[in-house]
């Protein structure tokens, strides 16, 4: 039965140029079967990939890939692109280790030309593309295709307004689902729904240019002059905005419609200068639970394909859960205290909240800098804003970090969701260089938490700060602690020693203490005894308790951070400050970007595991005693 479908014939898009309508139909359910019964069994972006499925096959039957260029906006819509370019033999290995990978890889197909997982970065990327194409006399096409909710990212803007100035021979396929993972916040949503769902837009779109010379109001408008009759086509027209830009507006046309998008995309082809198409979908399509909750289904857990219920597991809350009940508690006493997310309510645990407290909650859509800066200005309004984004969207948010917080002493709180190693997304995702880059902003305090109530401990300590403050967390499960009902203040820049032994001090900061206390078990087994440091700061750093440690004959840092800049790094530098030389064996994230896969197997990988550590130390203890031998022979050689 299997060798009958149409999808087995499919080794890449010159397959579906040989497919009549029907076909494209069947092809198109089998797809979505795939999709399900993939995901269902590794995880992944479900509801992303549904919907682009017409989308995508009418693309790829359009152009001439991969010869022609397609950029795909974060990537997470990029499972169907991977089915029909050669991918389809082993997609059930979708986010497994040395399996294929959840977003676009260069390093995998000829067909992805750009690593993508952030939003708001395909239209520049096309946009270098073009130039390009055009420095080298070439004649490829460049799509870029870019979500609506990516379109509420700056740097969207930013590349569109460069494109209509540049005026390059390129398109822009907007995909307007309503959503990016959670529905879509913003006036420019607002403008889509309006051009999308309005008849009068639709209709109005073929004939109001001619329409305007054939009336009184028409003529009245050209004699007026051109600047009078632009503004009324502003406000009747669909894409006058992208129109103003330099792009020629196409749409909205039906996403779901493959001959209407192979259509659109051939005419925008032979159009010289840049294109945006207006598609529509349906998020989640084609499967019931997904269609109901696209924002549940947009990344998801291993699933029943029966039911569309996450397998479940009766393990402790996740650390996500265990933030956003602790902030719930926080804001019921203290009314200052404002949330904001950019576009990720549900994943960094804040929809209870919103729900709680509609009217100190921000959601800014995919605009990380914006999410700081309005934070900063909350905070000099005597508000206390809590700033929730992933470790690794962070990043994009620097230069706020910087100059418009920690420049300004502001007292914003950061916490940072997915801090350390993200498992199947993979190495655009990982959270691994958020202790580095923090580690440098004057003025910003850093903790990491070792378990669920010390998080709890550390926002409340955060909240009763007086200048900027940054928490970082992991995906996943916490470790089952209790949280007390009334968190504590912890004392500012101090450490905490968990257990004390005479060979080896093992310093570890927030998920890295239970590997730490792993591997100190392991060690005892084999006589060596190691004291356990919870560092709970890294800055300030707690100086007293790392010249404490010194006093082993090695320290050992662990952090699930790049070893570049990070915690062992602040340990080696406040030691060279003491004056202290001594051995330190800095166990880390190599310096390298990680790849995809479960999480045992990536900590295992990188040798961030209880198992890893004890190998490590015990080799590094053999060079340090054999190294004390040979000093002590030449000092006797010597005396």
């Amino acid at each position: 039965m299997c060798a009958e479908r149409i999808l087995d014939s499919i080794d890449s898009p010159r397959d579906l140029k040989l497919l009549e309508p029907g076909q494209l139909e069947q092809l198109a359910s089998e797809i979505r079967h795939e999709l399900v019964a993939t995901v269902a069994s590794t995880g992944g972006h479900l509801a992303p990939n549904l919907g682009v499925v017409e989308l995508t096959l009418g693309l790829h039957r359009a152009l001439d890939c991969p010869a022609d260029k397609i950029v795909w906006d974060v990537g997470h819509q990029a499972y169907v692109h991977k089915l029909v370019t050669g991918r389809r033999v082993n997609f059930s290995t979708l986010r497994t280790w040395g399996g294929v990978c959840g977003f676009p890889k260069k390093a995998e197909s000829e067909y992805d030309v750009h690593d993508a997982g952030h939003a708001s970065t395909s239209i520049s990327v096309a946009l270098g593309l073009a130039c390009a194409r055009d420095a080298a006399g070439g004649e490829e096409t460049v799509v870029a295709v870019i979500g609506d909710g990516s379109l509420t990212g700056g740097m969207a803007f930013e590349a569109l307004n460069h494109l209509g100035h540049l005026q390059k021979r390129m398109i822009v396929l907007l995909n307007d689902n309503e959503m990016s993972i959670s529905p879509n916040v913003g006036a420019l949503s607002g403008y889509l729904a309006r051009v999308r769902l309005d008849r009068r837009y639709r209709r109005l779109r073929d004939d109001v240019e001619s329409a305007l010379g054939k009336t009184r109001l028409g003529a009245a408008m050209v004699a007026a002059g051109e600047a009078a009759k632009e503004s009324v086509k502003q406000l009747l027209v669909p894409g006058m905005f992208f129109e103003e830009l330099g792009l020629k507006y196409v749409g909205p046309i039906n996403g779901h419609d493959i001959t209407q998008v192979e259509r659109a995309v051939r005419l925008a082809k032979d159009v010289d200068g840049p294109v945006l198409i207006h598609v529509v979908t349906q998020k989640g399509r084609g499967y019931t639970p997904a269609e109901d909750r696209p924002d549940m289904f947009h990344g998801i857990s291993p699933f029943s394909i029966e039911t569309g219920t996450v397998n479940g597991s009766s393990g402790p809350i996740s650390y996500t859960e265990a933030f956003g009940a602790a902030l719930i508690r926080e804001a019921e006493r203290d009314d200052r205290i404002i949330a904001v997310t950019a576009a990720m309510p549900s994943g960094t645990g804040l929809s209870a909240f919103a729900e709680q407290f509609p009217d100190r909650f921000y959601d800014v859509g995919i605009a990380e800098q914006h999410a700081v800066g309005l934070a900063a200005g909350l905070a000099a309004g005597g508000r206390v804003p809590v700033v929730a984004i992933y470790s690794t969207f962070l990043q994009r948010a620097y230069d706020q970090v910087i100059m418009d917080v920690a420049l300004q002493g502001l007292h914003v709180v950061f916490c940072l969701d997915r801090a350390g190693l993200v498992g199947e997304d993979g190495p655009t995702h990982h959270g691994v260089f958020d202790l580095s880059f923090l580690r440098t902003v004057p003025d910003l305090h850093i903790m990491a938490p070792a378990d669920e109530a010390e998080l709890a401990d550390m926002l409340h300590t955060a909240l009763h700060a007086s200048g900027p403050v940054a928490i970082r967390y992991p995906r996943g499960s916490g470790r089952g602690v209790e949280v007390p009902a009334q968190p504590a203040v912890l004392p500012t820049g101090r450490a905490q020693v968990r257990r004390e032994g005479a060979d080896v001090a093992l310093v570890a900061i927030g998920s890295m203490l239970s590997v730490a206390e792993g591997a100190a078990d392991l060690l005892a087994a084999d006589g060596v005894m190691a004291s356990v440091v919870n560092l709970r700061w890294l800055k300030p750093l707690d100086l007293e308790v790392i010249a404490w440690a010194a006093k082993h004959p090695l320290i050992v840092t662990l952090e699930e951070n790049t070893g570049q800049g990070g915690a062992g790094s602040a340990v080696l530098e406040a030691l060279s400050d003491m004056g202290i030389v001594m051995p330190v064996l800095r166990v880390a994230v190599p310096d390298c970007f990680v790849t995809h896969g479960a999480m045992v197997r990536l900590l295992d990988q990188v040798g961030l595991t209880p198992e890893a550590v004890h190998r490590a130390v015990l080799d590094r203890l053999s060079d340090v005693q054999r190294t004390d031998g040979e000093e002590h022979a030449r000092e006797r050689t010597s005396g």
